[in-house]
């Protein structure tokens, strides 16, 4: 067992605030270390905004996860869901624990082929594919999930005229008790429109069934449809079985499983109310063990998890630009990061922290983004202390989805870097330049 680094250990002050309308200001705690390294000689080196990820923490959810699914149902497989957060470096971490790539568009696809995985490693989803990008699955021998009849005619086409065999699994939507439903992608299981598709593979010399998928919702704080789920999968894998003599390979269970963020409006904090893994593994594992499919039939299990993951793994660190008041007296401070950066801000109720020592004197404080759009809204309204211009402040559990769903709006993105488990820091990208905005653009030659 490699030694641990020493990690210095930090005091807080704790100080209840001045008392409003919300009761006494909840304690704001400064962060001025991530992992162990100082935030400001990082955006003194890196500049501001600047994206933060820890290694140690992906590698210790990793852990987590693995940990509490094996114990339970050994046949475990993580494919680590690219559209959640595609940087290489992020991906390799992943894939370096045993992830497989669970890809949805033929640009993940390749950015998977790029990180080194193997197309049989490959799982690919998603309503869209092209004819050219399922031929590339089915040659690299990718387990191709079918969305829907016309994908799996195209798909069926594409074999017969290239005399290929595809490695499929038919994607099922169900009710679960989730509202709303999540039916617009995959086969239906309630109408047999799931066990239509199943049968027309079965009959389909060229396509080869290894699996039934599922995904139920996103940010789910409920574990018990993901046991529905898992029960009605096994249903069908039991039909199948009884049918036609086969076993199936896997069951996919997809997703969602919730970080711990507080959606916004929620009542209670999104550290109180998230499950943990053994609570999501429990679930799913004794769906499966529980159902009618025979022991030594069991299939592997895959998990798609992806935001619970990596949320916890990201930081958004940024500077305020200047405070002001709003008509109805609030205070408004106006920061440099802006919802082009942090798009989870639409539905999450995201943690600042100082990255100073503060008073510990808070007040009702509404965070706005420098975009020149009245959209930019960070945070509504929050206790928060009266940071000045130029101050710095550190947006927690900010990993998923904000770097895939970045834009070049108004400003350009900003350097991201990797805290690695040695504690070294490298950049993972780049900041952008106007070079790298206009390098694509073509101006016509009357315009010259």
């Amino acid at each position: 067992m490699s030694k641990q680094l020493f990690e210095r250990p930090t005091i807080t002050r704790l100080t209840p605030g001045v008392p409003s309308k919300h009761g006494t200001g909840s304690v704001i705690a400064a962060m001025p270390l991530i992992d162990g390294i100082n935030v400001n000689d990082l955006m003194d080196q890196f500049g501001s905004p600047l994206y933060i990820f820890s290694e140690r923490e992906i590698r210790k959810s990793m852990e987590d996860v693995k940990r509490a699914f094996s114990v339970r149902y050994h046949k475990t497989q993580m494919a680590w869901s690219y559209k959640t957060n595609y940087l290489d470096a992020i991906c390799r971490i992943f894939h370096n624990e045993g992830s497989w790539a669970e890809v949805v568009s033929g640009f993940e696809y390749d950015k998977a082929i790029r990180n080194g995985v193997k197309g049989e490693n490959i799982i690919f989803n998603g309503p869209a594919k092209s004819s050219d990008e399922l031929l590339k699955a089915v040659v690299n021998g990718s387990f191709i999930h079918i969305d829907h009849m016309d994908e799996l005619f195209l798909l069926t086409d594409i074999c017969n005229r290239n005399n290929l065999e595809a490695r499929v699994a038919v994607r099922v939507n169900m009710d679960t008790g989730i509202n709303p439903k999540w039916d617009r992608f995959g086969f239906n299981y309630e109408n047999g429109e799931a066990w239509d598709a199943i049968n027309r593979i079965m009959i389909n010399p060229h396509l080869n069934l290894m699996g039934l998928h599922t995904h139920i919702g996103t940010y789910m704080i409920s574990t018990d449809p993901y046991n529905l789920a898992a029960s009605k999968l096994a249903e069908l894998a039991v039909s199948i079985a009884r049918k036609f003599d086969f076993h199936i390979s896997y069951i996919d269970m997809g997703g969602g499983f919730a970080s711990r963020n507080t959606l916004r409006g929620a009542y209670l904090s999104g550290e109180d109310t998230t499950p943990s893994f053994d609570e999501y593994a429990e679930a799913i594992t004794s769906a499966l063990i529980n159902s009618q499919i025979k022991p030594d039939k069991l299939p592997v299990l895959i998990l798609e998890t992806g935001r619970a993951l990596i949320d916890n793994s990201g930081f958004l660190a940024g500077s305020v630009i200047a405070n002001k008041r709003l008509s109805d007296g609030r205070r408004a401070t106006i920061v440099d990061v802006g919802v082009n950066l942090l798009f989870t801000a639409y539905w999450y109720d995201h943690k600042f922290h100082p990255v100073g020592s503060h008073s510990g004197i808070v007040e009702e404080t509404s965070i706005f983004g420098p975009l020149c759009m009245n959209i930019d809204l960070l945070r509504p309204s929050l206790m928060f202390p009266a940071l000045k211009r130029g101050d710095r402040f550190v947006i927690a559990k900010s990993g998923a989805y904000n770097l895939s769903q970045s834009q070049q709006f108004i400003t350009t993105r900003p350097n991201v870097v990797l805290i690695s488990m040695n504690r070294e820091v490298n950049v993972i990208r780049r900041a952008e330049t106007l070079e790298d905005i206009s390098s694509n653009e073509i101006i016509p030659g009357y315009l010259l």
